[in-house]
């Protein structure tokens, strides 16, 4: 008896400054688990679709608009995805006509709104800077790591490094982001940043991702790198981030660090049944 196909499966193909994800609406459906292995499928940019993130748009039964989950390009969790949450918030706004939304991920309840200009703003919530929340391996101080380069530590969710440079684009990350996302001081990995000041409350920054290594852009890499930089005093709590894909703007307020930026939605597709009976 053949074992039938598993059924198409709708996507849609999102990026906030190059920062890539596809994104599968499950709501309305029941539970179902994605697994790794599909999730790293989906992320090959030759043989699947190609992308930074997996992001999961689910039903929420506890006053969100919607749930959401990412996945890494590698199939590891992430609570965090700052520009994926603005893309889909976008998405939800422009669906819905409203100017607001509010979206459950495991970093907490996220408030997003239209900023005009077609730009979309998304408070990713208070930084934790306790070693334990990071988290890192032992206690140290998370504003001076006793890792060569002085870096900063900073929690938005999921773990981030940030070092301050002289010359973030003379900066071999291939190498550098690697050795330093395994770094046995943060024992669940972490994101690598490297940033320069390049102005008045203006940095200059590039981004290894944990579970998927070089990107265009990271949203919850730029809040970490904003807090960061105002920690060692090296800007206000307002500053514009120039990544490899465009600029953002990061606004550490007293609610949380809000992160208003571009999105695009680019195109929606279907999963064939063949491609996904091969992952069965």
């Amino acid at each position: 008896m053949n074992t039938p196909a598993p059924p198409a499966l709708p996507f849609l193909k999102m990026h906030g400054l190059g920062n890539d994800f596809v994104v599968l609406d499950q709501r309305g459906l029941p539970p179902s688990a994605v697994s790794p292995r599909l999730a790293s499928a989906l992320a090959d940019r030759h043989r699947g679709v190609g992308f930074d993130q997996l992001a999961l748009v689910r039903d929420d039964d506890s006053g969100a608009d919607v749930r959401l989950d990412f996945l890494n390009a590698d199939g590891s969790p992430s609570a965090a995805c700052g520009n994926a949450t603005r893309c889909i918030a976008r998405w939800l706004m422009d669906q819905t006509g409203r100017t607001s939304v509010t979206l459950r991920t495991d970093r907490g309840l996220l408030a997003a709104q239209d900023a005009g200009a077609g730009l979309t703003a998304v408070n990713m919530g208070p930084p934790l800077t306790g070693w334990q929340d990071i988290p890192l391996a032992r206690d140290v101080d998370t504003l001076h790591l006793p890792i060569p380069g002085d870096p900063v530590a900073t929690s938005m969710g999921n773990p981030h490094c940030t070092f301050f440079v002289d010359d973030a684009d003379a900066l071999d990350l291939a190498t550098f982001g690697p050795a330093h996302e395994h770094h046995p001081l943060f024992p669940a990995r972490t994101n690598v940043q490297v940033a320069t000041v390049t102005g008045p409350d203006r940095l200059r920054m590039r981004v290894w991702e944990r579970g998927t290594g070089i990107t265009l852009a990271s949203g919850s890499s730029s809040c970490a790198v904003a807090v960061a930089a105002h920690r060692r005093g090296l800007t206000g709590r307002r500053v514009t981030i120039a990544l490899d894909g465009g600029e953002i703007a990061v606004d550490w307020r007293e609610d949380g660090v809000w992160m208003t930026g571009p999105t695009a939605h680019v195109f929606s597709g279907v999963l064939t049944p063949a491609f996904l009976a091969g992952l069965a």
